[in-house]
């Protein structure tokens, strides 16, 4: 439950704001004073202070210039409300630290909405603040190969500027990564950073979550909504998977690029915002254009710095520090003692291929974590079956085409019956066989039911 401290001197306007909010699903304290306000911040966290600028001991402002300097950590969003609004006024509060500015009498609907925004704004603000506490470039990119020591190198010189990114690597690179320790070392560090993943929202909705929309745009919706781009005005904002945009939609990007101007859908207003924009894909962005499926103006737009994360397989050398850097995550989580970890195990790790690349190493480290509870040294046998198998292969290892089948059928099938944890005919239904055929495979394969 979000908490809203409401202080105002006037205990009808006191009484109402309380009710109403209370039906709304919030938790709800209330104040006559600053002094009796004060006492109340320092006593319990609130998300959101709705503030009178005329109080009868203190200037409302005070108050707020009083609040913006404790800590970001516990620091409610302040919303100034007045029944004397001035221009002056409302520049002067928002300098100080204000959310946003109301003019009594309070509208319900701009209230209800400015609090759901300011409430929004504060949790990212704490998410971002204990990302930052736990995160750094170092921590994040573990390794010490030459890509990896490039890449490196390039964050710390692009990350001060304000360029657009365009981050290429496979899924599972830590595309996501590498931009959040850009924003962590760029003269934004302490504005947001917004994420906005273009394949995981629907073609329909793109456009309101990257807009926003206003009264009547959505049926059925809420009144209105902060798109990602207005969320993230002061900071970053991070398209992951751009490639997979709507051609209509890159257009209006592409405009909103240019100007860093908008219109919300259902609006009529243009907002203008101050955003630095990075991006990422796991296409060939060049090839996407030449199907047809991407814009070329909008393309030289977000490829101002290019950014080229390796896959794992091309760094295996820093597979024994993540696979460490895991083990010690995953044992903190789960409350386990340090664990350790063979050489021989190790090197089996090393030699897969992971096609998956990180985010599939780092859940293989969980998935044996949580299968062997009891275990404080990993050894190989405890590692997934596949590990074994599947190193890096080249065409010239095959001398026939036969052979190169029979290799990749082996490697699917143990897939298979690791996902299936061993259990043979779970693992003839994910294959689609028969029992007695999937043995009838493994045994020309080679395979022994134990492996």
């Amino acid at each position: 439950m979000n908490h809203i401290l409401v202080v105002d001197d006037e205990a009808e306007i006191r009484t109402s704001l309380e009710d109403i909010l209370r039906e709304e699903g919030y938790g709800v304290a209330s104040a006559g004073s600053a002094g009796e306000a004060m006492v109340l911040i320092e006593d319990a966290p609130y998300d959101v202070v709705l503030l009178d600028i005329w109080l009868p001991d203190r200037d409302g402002l005070d108050v707020l210039a009083d609040i913006h300097q404790s800590s970001a950590e516990t620091r409610p969003e302040v919303v100034i409300i007045s029944g004397h609004g001035t221009v002056e006024a409302a520049v002067k509060a928002t300098k100080l630290g204000a959310y946003d500015f109301l003019e009594k009498p309070l509208s319900l609907d701009r209230t209800l909405i400015v609090l759901k925004n300011a409430v929004e704004a504060r949790r990212l603000r704490i998410e971002n603040l204990e990302f930052k506490r736990q995160f750094n470039v170092a921590s994040v990119l573990t390794g010490d190969s030459v890509p990896l020591k490039a890449l490196r190198q390039q964050i710390k010189l692009m990350a001060p500027t304000n360029g657009r990114v365009l981050i290429y690597g496979e899924s599972g690179t830590g595309k996501e990564l590498i931009a959040r320790s850009i924003h962590a070392e760029s003269l934004r560090r302490d504005r947001v950073f917004v994420e906005l993943n273009c394949a995981a929202i629907p073609e329909a909705h793109i456009e309101a979550e990257l807009f926003g929309y206003r009264h009547g745009a959505q049926p059925g919706g809420p009144p209105e909504q902060r798109g990602t781009l207005e969320r993230a005005d002061g900071g970053t904002l991070f398209l992951d998977e751009v490639g997979d945009m709507s051609l209509k939609t890159q257009s209006k990007v592409l405009s909103a690029l240019d100007d860093q101007l908008f219109t919300p859908v259902g609006g009529t207003q243009p907002l203008r915002v101050d955003v630095r924009l990075i991006a990422s894909t796991n296409k060939d962005l060049e090839e996407e254009i030449a199907k047809g499926n991407f814009r070329e103006d909008l393309f030289y737009r977000l490829n101002v710095v290019p950014f080229f994360v390796p896959p794992l397989r091309e760094r295996k050398q820093d597979v024994p520090p993540l696979v460490r850097e895991f083990l010690a995550e995953f044992g903190r989580q789960y409350g386990r003692p340090r664990m350790e970890i063979s050489d021989e195990a190790l090197a089996t790790l090393a030699q897969y291929h992971w096609p998956g690349n990180v985010r599939e190493l780092k859940n293989v480290v969980e998935r044996v974590l949580i299968l062997n509870p009891r275990t404080l040294r990993i050894e190989r046998k405890h590692l997934p079956p596949l590990t074994h198998k599947a190193g890096t292969r080249s065409t010239e290892e095959f001398s026939s085409l036969q052979q190169a089948r029979d290799a990749y059928e082996r490697e699917f099938i143990l897939k298979k019956i690791e996902e299936a944890r061993n259990n043979i005919s779970h693992a003839a239904e994910l294959l689609g066989l028969e029992r007695s055929h999937l043995y009838r495979k493994m045994k020309a394969l080679g395979i022994g039911v134990r492996e």
